[in-house]
């Protein structure tokens, strides 16, 4: 494969850190960053309404938050590309630390509002630096050829049993504390009601994004950068972002990502939004339904860090990163598909057999997430990488929002779970033949010319060879 030119302020050197040492960090820093989130989970919606918020108010939180992370998804993923990624974590988990404690201790609607929004845009900065890190690590060690996908596997795994754990700890601590006789009103007592059982997780997160602050800060070394200016910064943002919107309009493969990112997105709507009023319709009341649902939504967790684990091998056991894609996508599709044929029932074979096609779904985006990642690192270079990984994100995140409109406006029963599997199938078939390299012509006759992510504006970046060589994970 040709080796493209890369930026020119990044030193060969990360530190001195070999592949395997940027692996486990990488591991580390996903686990951190997604543990607190996981907490959240159970917990943020009781929590919302024991504050006395209504569920239009609660539903407007979370489009702060939605809305917030799509808007500055691209310009966020350019700034890691300028500025380094190590700055640009840093900042994400401050936010992180300043938005939970404003959920843990915020009685107001405006302090939540503020909160989520913080976690939305904490969210859109986090969405590839980390990632980018590793891949320029290892690059700058071991040089282009070497092998990503392990790393990329493990660090998938590592953000969903962050969530699974942070799930079951996020709904188990207010439970255990209510155990205890006059713990709750002490708290409430204590902090003049500022601090109650189901407000203990999203604290706690807190005190676990300054240990993730400061880990990056210290274990997460880049080559030094040349000075640069605010407006050199805010000049480079704009070109990283335009230069990653072209991406997937000149390469075949990066487009497919982009797709397939655009397919998760839509089984992931479907399976968020209407699960847990099947789970509440098994149990025949809300409250012991949420409490299933948060058990279903662990055991999912827990079934994509499989899945992820499990992505080396499928990727050889099918032969490519890309036929590995492809059986990935059609798991995720069998599984949605079972759980639409058995809407209308809630007998135990259905049951079964709904709670199979949930784990595959899981299981199939697990598996279908590092090879991507690993397809779309191999067609861009270190100037674009986090912009690459931005407009993924901003490709999932924007088809989930419509996919769940969409899901809800539907009368309920199997057709949004056999629409949203169409849209996975539609995904995998991409897969079925086989992208050009991307140093060969698309078509017969065509010219050579490698695909490389174009240097933005601002300061230069990378002083070493990179080779124009994806990601999708589940929100």
């Amino acid at each position: 494969m040709t080796r493209a030119p890369a930026p020119a302020s990044v030193s060969p050197g990360h530190g001195g850190l070999d592949g395997t040492t940027a692996r486990r960090r990488y591991v580390t820093v996903s686990f951190l960053f997604w543990l607190p989130i996981g907490m959240s989970i159970a917990t943020g919606v009781l929590l919302f309404t024991e504050r006395g918020m209504g569920l239009a108010a609660i539903a407007g939180f979370y489009a702060v938050h939605s809305l917030t992370a799509a808007a500055m998804e691209l310009p966020t993923g350019g700034l890691s590309d300028v500025i380094g990624r190590r700055p640009v974590l840093a900042i994400a988990g401050l936010l992180n630390l300043t938005a939970f404690t404003l959920i843990g201790l915020g009685a107001a609607g405006w302090a939540i509002a503020l909160g989520m929004g913080l976690m939305g845009f904490a969210r859109a900065l986090s969405s590839g630096p980390a990632e980018a890190w590793y891949v320029d690590t290892v690059h700058a060690h071991a040089g282009p050829d070497a092998d990503l996908l392990t790393g990329l596997a493990r660090g998938s795994s590592a953000t969903s049993a962050a969530l699974a754990l942070g799930t079951l700890l996020g709904g188990g601590l207010p439970w255990l504390l209510g155990f205890a006789p006059g713990v709750g009103e002490w708290l409430a007592g204590a902090t003049g009601g500022l601090v109650i059982p189901l407000s203990v997780p999203a604290l706690l997160g807190a005190l676990v994004e300054g240990v993730f602050v400061l880990y990056v800060l210290s274990a997460l070394p880049e080559p030094t950068r040349p000075r640069t200016t605010l407006r050199r910064v805010v000049g480079g943002v704009p070109a990283a972002v335009a230069a990653g919107l072209r991406l997937g309009a000149r390469d075949a493969l990066i487009r497919r990502v982009l797709l397939t990112a655009s397919a998760a997105g839509a089984a992931l709507a479907a399976v968020e939004l209407l699960t847990p009023g099947r789970a509440a319709a098994l149990m025949g009341a809300a409250e012991s339904g949420a409490l299933v649902f948060a058990g279903l939504a662990c055991a999912g967790f827990l079934a994509s860090a499989l899945g992820s684990q499990l992505a080396p091998l499928v990727a050889r056991f099918t032969g490519s990163g890309e036929r590995a894609v492809l059986a990935s996508l059609g798991l995720v599709t069998l599984g949605l598909a079972l759980l639409g044929l058995t809407t209308h029932t809630t007998s135990p074979l259905a049951t079964t057999v709904a709670v199979t096609g949930y784990g595959l779904v899981y299981l199939g985006l697990g598996a279908a997430g590092p090879n991507e990642n690993d397809l779309l690192h191999r067609r861009v270079d270190a100037s674009g990488r986090a912009t690459a990984l931005s407009v993924q994100s901003l490709s999932l995140q924007l088809v989930a929002a419509g996919a769940g409109l969409g899901a809800g406006a539907l009368p309920p029963g199997p057709l949004p779970w056999l629409l949203a599997a169409t849209a996975v199938l539609a995904g995998a078939l991409l897969w079925v033949r086989r992208a050009a390299p991307a140093n060969a012509p698309a078509t017969p006759g065509a010219a050579r010319s490698p695909v490389v992510a174009p240097v933005p504006a601002g300061p230069p970046l990378d002083t070493a060879p990179q080779e124009a060589h994806p990601h999708a994970r589940p929100t």
